[in-house]
């Protein structure tokens, strides 16, 4: 019997797999922090690891969990690569225990993607569709290249077509990506699905190829900016990470960061950290987001020290970064804000609601409004009036918002929390709106 196991990194939006049948597993698409597959792999013999493609959105583990186990490093042989791999192409099979596990050419999230199809006793019963098929979506298509984007999109759609006529309708499908992962062209559908679900419900199966494509390209959105560091790094190989805490950093030092400009990273809620902070200091909540959020945010290489309350918050947030190849943090700061603020007053702002900011309004006619989503929700709908500039620009971009107090929001307030301490770390008078958009219109706010 084969047991399929998941292991999760929802604050990505992806899937690593481990397959197994006691006497042998293999690992597809593994995530950096290799313990977490380490934990659930036991004491069974990895015998391969596998990458359906060569990944934009993570650093791959694969290279270092197949060190570490002695397994057989599965990479297309297509792929340019500066390490020793185990090459495979379209219709070959490898061994392991009593699985055989065959690569299949899907291209279209990658010119290069491969599927992987189980088969246990000559029986097809999984297919691992890394960034090709999803839940009910497809891949995107634009990292590889923009200019070949509707090249690999008719690729995508010609790739489930392949999968769809290939297998049984009772297959079971296990993307690595569509969980909220930017590498999802559209919204995916459920946590689980079969060839046959899809077959219903993927609009690369229901659609013709035209408007699949025209679909599908006008789905896309901005990604994060750090993507640009991941093909490069997982073709060049990563090692095995560090998850240990960084260096301890005194309130002096900290103030000697923050004033060179460094970034000084806030890790604790934000409620919290409205209500009191370090001068200088930027918010980004440690939750599922952090790493998406910081890596699009930060300008690539700048310094990076991490603050909580405590050390397990600074490793936690180590681990979230090593996932997107900010490997080295400078050093971490933990405990009190009144301590590590040293002999600055400690610094805070106003929360509010999109309620309180249509009350402010009505009376001051100087409220600068601040939108810190992406371009297409912007364009979907914004607050009239409103100045637009994404939270990962804002940077740098300072200067462009108006004088005046600046009242900023996102979707839900976790983007907003980002914008509002950059502004407050540039000078600025702000307010936090932490509050859902779908408030927005109804609290009294004229849409445009």
């Amino acid at each position: 019997m084969v047991d399929i196991r998941v292991v999760e990194t929802s604050g990505l939006g992806d899937r690593s797999y481990v397959v197994t049948d006691g006497r042998a597993a293999a690992v597809i698409d593994p995530q950096r922090d290799i313990d977490r597959v380490l934990a659930v792999v036991g004491e069974v013999p990895v015998s391969h690891v596998l990458e359906t493609h060569i990944h934009n959105d993570y650093v791959s583990g694969g290279l270092a969990l197949a060190r570490r186990t002695g397994a057989a490093y599965v990479v297309n042989a297509a792929d340019d690569v500066a390490f020793d791999r185990t090459p495979i192409s379209d219709g070959e099979t490898v061994t392991a225990g009593s699985m055989e596990i065959t690569a299949v050419a899907t291209p279209g999230h990658t010119l290069t993607h491969l599927s992987y199809v189980l088969a246990v006793g000559g029986e097809e019963v999984a297919v691992f569709t890394g960034g090709s098929m999803l839940f009910g979506a497809m891949g995107r298509t634009d990292l590889v290249d923009p200019d070949r984007t509707e090249e690999l999109t008719r690729a995508q759609h010609r790739s489930a077509r392949r999968l769809a006529e290939r297998l049984p309708d009772d297959v079971e499908v296990h993307p690595t990506h569509g969980f909220g992962s930017f590498c999802s062209a559209t919204e995916t559908k459920g946590t689980e699905s079969t060839i046959g679900r899809e077959k219903e419900q993927n609009n690369a199966l229901t659609q013709d190829e035209d408007s699949f494509v025209a679909e599908l390209v006008a789905g896309l959105t901005a990604y994060p900016r750090y993507y640009a560091h991941m093909g490069v790094r997982n073709a060049e190989g990563a090692d095995e990470a560090d998850l240990s805490i960084p260096a301890e950093v005194d309130p002096s030092e900290l103030r000697r960061r923050i004033d060179a400009g460094e970034w000084v990273v806030d890790l604790r809620e934000r409620t919290a950290f409205s209500a009191g902070h370090v001068p200088g200091t930027i918010s980004v909540e440690l939750a599922d987001p952090f790493a998406t959020f910081l890596g699009w945010t930060i300008p690539w290489g700048t310094p990076l020290t991490l603050v909580g309350d405590t050390a397990d918050q600074v490793v936690e947030a180590k681990r979230q970064l090593v996932r997107i190849g900010i490997d080295d943090p400078a050093g971490a700061a933990t405990g009190p804000t009144e301590r590590l603020a040293g002999d600055r007053a400690v610094a805070r702002y106003r929360r509010a609601t999109f309620a309180d900011l249509a009350e402010e309004r009505a009376h001051r006619a100087e409220v600068v409004v601040l939108d810190v989503r992406r371009p297409d929700e912007w364009d979907e709908a914004h607050i009239d009036g409103a100045v637009g500039i994404p939270f990962y620009d804002l940077e740098g971009r300072e200067h462009e918002v108006p004088d005046g107090e600046v009242w900023v929001h996102c979707q839900s307030g976790y983007r907003a929390s980002i914008g509002a301490s950059l502004l407050d770390r540039a000078g600025r008078r702000v307010v936090h709106v932490d509050d859902a958009w779908e408030s927005a219109a109804p609290a009294g706010l004229p849409m445009a």
